[in-house]
């Protein structure tokens, strides 16, 4: 029984494609990793503007303009935050295909409806609804609750998170001179074109157990 839901789209190509969804569990674990480096980010930025209004109220030569710099720091501060925690995600997302460094270490990825890499425009949108999404986890509930599990941003910029596929380790085979030449001999005299990929799966999978 797979605990994840599955979801089967179709891209204009008429090409369907099968994805894991996420889960709540996987996004909240990769946002837990995202607020830990964001969080980071923003208390430097606070510890910058505290050590500037510092050095403003402690300079006599700033004395009559003091209150009102001190009052454009933190007005500065303000907008850098919301640069910040919007940028953060609109940036990894649109440079990384839909991945935060969070969502890198669970295995995670955002994806266009169809399938598709995200843009910036859908990455930004997604940011933008991020903070109701937080609010009185809202976000967590639509998640749970959706059949495509979407949170307010997904539902509004289009878009799914999905587990990562995990690349399958090729076996090393261990090949002897004599399959070598009967694999030579088979290239020139047979029509190997001709086998089905379900009787190569079948080749390959005595291949791996045949010891």
């Amino acid at each position: 029984m797979n605990l994840f839901n599955q979801i089967n789209l179709e891209t204009p190509e008429s090409i369907e494609l099968e994805f894991t969804l996420a889960g709540v569990g996987n996004r909240a674990y990769a946002l837990a990793i995202d607020y830990v480096l964001l969080g980071t980010t923003l208390l430097l930025s606070l510890i910058l503007v505290l050590f500037l209004s510092y050095q403003v109220s402690a300079l006599d030569l700033l004395a009559s303009n003091r209150d009102s710099i001190i009052k454009w720091l933190w007005a500065i501060e303000i907008l850098l935050s919301f640069a910040i925690y919007v940028g953060y995600f609109v940036f990894f997302e649109t440079i990384w295909q839909g991945q935060t460094p969070g969502k890198k270490r669970v295995n995670i990825r955002v994806v266009d409806d169809s399938g598709r890499p995200v843009n910036l425009f859908k990455t930004t949108l997604r940011a933008l609804f991020r903070p109701i999404d937080d609010l009185l986890f809202i976000g967590g509930f639509l998640i749970i609750f959706t059949k495509r599990e979407k949170r307010m941003g997904d539902l509004i910029a289009g878009t799914l998170v999905i587990q990562e596929e995990a690349a399958l380790k090729t076996k090393k085979i261990n090949t002897s001179e004599q399959a070598i030449a009967l694999a030579d001999n088979l290239s020139i005299n047979s029509e190997i074109s001709l086998l089905s990929p379900e009787n190569f799966t079948i080749l390959g999978d005595y291949l791996n157990r045949r010891n």
